[in-house]
């Protein structure tokens, strides 16, 4: 077997620290443990021994997750995971074999789409529309998933739009995955940024086959920690552990004891008011800026970090990327990396003083086209 490129995060791997400005990133400046932990907690770490601790998670800390969904969930239906980019991973790895036919949702962050192209797993790609807001065609969905589908596969809200899927159309892909008795997959890694402060429905529980993946690594600003995790069936739970113990086999004790904590609900709410307020903020900002920008055109998101921009002009997303980051040391990503041409990526959740300096190089780059 061999993997395709992840060419989204191949681009970030190696240039994200190398530019000046970097707004490829789709989260909100990370959080420092000073600001998360009280004085007496950060003096306990001191004294924590380096444990392997829990390889499915701490019960303190997956009971922390439950909380966060009004669901019927037990300790048993939580695994904690490296970020939700191991809970991806191990979705796929165990519930997919060679041959297998899933429906997958583009644009997106395509680490699915080229894990699943990599096993031999059939990809068929339906897109969010923008002209209805950035949402699936209810018909387009109906004719598209069949007998032979496994899985549908979804991002809400969704990365690169920031689009938050509507009851409808959630209920549709609930109905049609009961229909046909495929899984549903749902990242939502940017559930807890919504810009209106409040959190979207879940597809936690929808079905008996459904699975849902989540982290800090976004709305809670704490990439660091790579802490994530993965909701489904006990069945489901059992198998994705076992899969675990080839991969990083535990996530770090002490990322789970913060972890266990910062999830604890007056913390969680407080971390996602500032997320709500810093991004309002910049976008607010990034929407001025775009007003005197006849070649860009702003698709304005509903959650998260990220806009996806149209480009008004005779360039293919990639070169405008290039250029961008080989001339003025600016990083976006590309639609291409997305699976939709002809628009980049804004990542707006890093310091505001920072991402104005990069909207003015980008200002620079885009008058001289």
């Amino acid at each position: 077997m061999r993997f395709e490129e992840f060419e989204l995060e191949r681009n970030q791997s190696l240039y994200e620290n190398e530019v000046d400005y970097n707004l490829s990133e789709s989260g909100v400046h990370p959080l420092k443990i000073s600001e998360i932990l009280t004085k007496d907690e950060q003096t306990q770490i001191l004294d924590k021994e380096l444990l392997y601790g829990y390889t499915n998670g701490t019960p303190q800390l997956r009971k922390r997750v439950i909380d966060i969904y009004d669901k019927d969930l037990s300790l048993e239906n939580v695994l904690i995971t490296s970020g939700s980019a191991e809970a991806n991973f191990l979705s796929i790895m165990t519930q997919l074999d060679a041959g297998d036919e899933i429906v997958y949702m583009v644009p997106n962050y395509l680490q699915i789409y080229h894990l699943a192209r990599s096993l031999g797993i059939k990809v068929k790609t339906l897109p969010i529309r923008q002209e209805l807001g950035w949402q699936w065609d209810p018909d387009e969905l109906k004719s598209i998933v069949s007998s032979k589908t496994k899985m549908i596969v979804v991002c809400n809200p969704n990365n690169p739009t920031g689009a938050i899927m509507n009851s409808q159309i959630m209920d549709k892909v609930i109905e049609i995955a009961e229909e046909q008795d495929c899984w549903i997959l749902s990242d939502e890694v940017y559930r807890g940024a919504e810009l209106n402060g409040v959190e979207c429905r879940s597809f936690v529980g929808a079905t008996d086959k459904t699975i849902v993946n989540a982290g800090l690594s976004k709305a809670y600003s704490l990439p660091g920690l790579r802490i994530g995790w993965t909701i489904g069936s006990k069945k489901y739970i059992e198998k994705a552990w076992s899969f675990h113990d080839f991969t990083v086999i535990n996530v770090s004790y002490i990322s789970d004891w913060i972890a266990s904590r910062i999830l604890a609900s007056e913390r969680r709410k407080k971390i996602l008011n500032r997320t709500k307020d810093h991004l309002n903020h910049n976008l607010n900002l990034l929407c001025e800026w775009a007003e005197d920008i006849p070649s860009i055109s702003l698709s304005k998101p509903e959650a998260a970090a990220i806009t996806f921009a149209k480009i008004n002009l005779d360039m293919e997303s990639e070169d405008f990327v290039f250029n961008l980051r080989d001339n003025y040391s600016v990083l976006l990503t590309a639609g291409k990396w997305h699976g939709l041409e002809g628009y980049v990526r804004f990542g707006y959740g890093t310091p505001t003083e920072y991402v104005n300096s990069a909207l003015n190089r980008i200002k620079s780059f885009l008058q001289e086209k």
